[in-house]
């Protein structure tokens, strides 16, 4: 991490870790003083949407019923990384071993498309900032399906995802998704004790 000044901050963005169980600890050796931000989905969709993202990559990946659960509809299978991800609130359990809640910040990555200044405004108060953010820097890119963000007046084009950000996912029959969905109630209703925060997904 660079040096930071007296007036600045440093930040770092790696989605891996908050579930590489290593992090915690490394993180609080450096700096026991973090700020942690933490976004989070529908563990469903955010599945999904990772199995989409590794298919366009992997064409002929088996599908995602397949990867998902063992023998069919057998058990979900935990040790595939798009379903073990979305288990929050044992990631969670981690990082409180090293880091008080009052270091977190969890953004709601569904509120993050509906109403990005209102989660940006979160965001600028954990971290102490002026909000400047505002709904003013946004608009909604149809196409995409994502808010795009506005710069100054006068400063050049608005910034929207990247390509590999919105891409259609595949059909998953509703008897899959709904195998998962009762499968990560029990986790995310703990996150939701954990948290304080009701995400909304049951």
């Amino acid at each position: 991490m660079p040096r930071t000044l007296d007036g600045q901050i440093t930040m770092e963005k790696t989605p891996s870790y908050f579930v590489t169980r290593e992090a915690p600890g490394r993180i609080h050796g450096m700096s026991p003083d973090t700020k942690l931000i933490v976004v989070v989905r529908n563990p469903v969709t955010r599945a999904i949407s990772d199995y989409a993202q590794t298919l366009s990559k992997t064409p002929g990946l088996p599908s995602f019923r397949a990867l998902a659960f063992r023998h069919g509809l057998g058990p979900v299978d935990t040790a595939w990384s798009a379903v073990r991800i979305g288990l929050y609130a044992q990631h969670l359990d981690n990082w409180l071993r090293f880091f008080p809640l009052s270091r977190f910040l969890f953004v709601s990555g569904e509120r993050l498309v509906s109403d990005p200044a209102g989660e940006l405004g979160r965001v600028q108060d954990f971290l102490g900032l002026r909000r400047v953010v505002t709904d003013k820097h946004f608009y909604f890119n149809a196409t995409k399906g994502f808010p795009c963000f506005k710069k100054a007046q006068g400063s050049g084009r608005p910034r929207c995802l990247g390509r590999s950000k919105g891409r259609p996912h595949p059909r998953v029959p509703s008897a899959v998704v709904r195998r998962l969905r009762d499968f990560y109630r029990p986790f995310n209703r703990k996150f939701y004790q954990m948290t304080g925060q009701d995400f909304g997904w049951d």
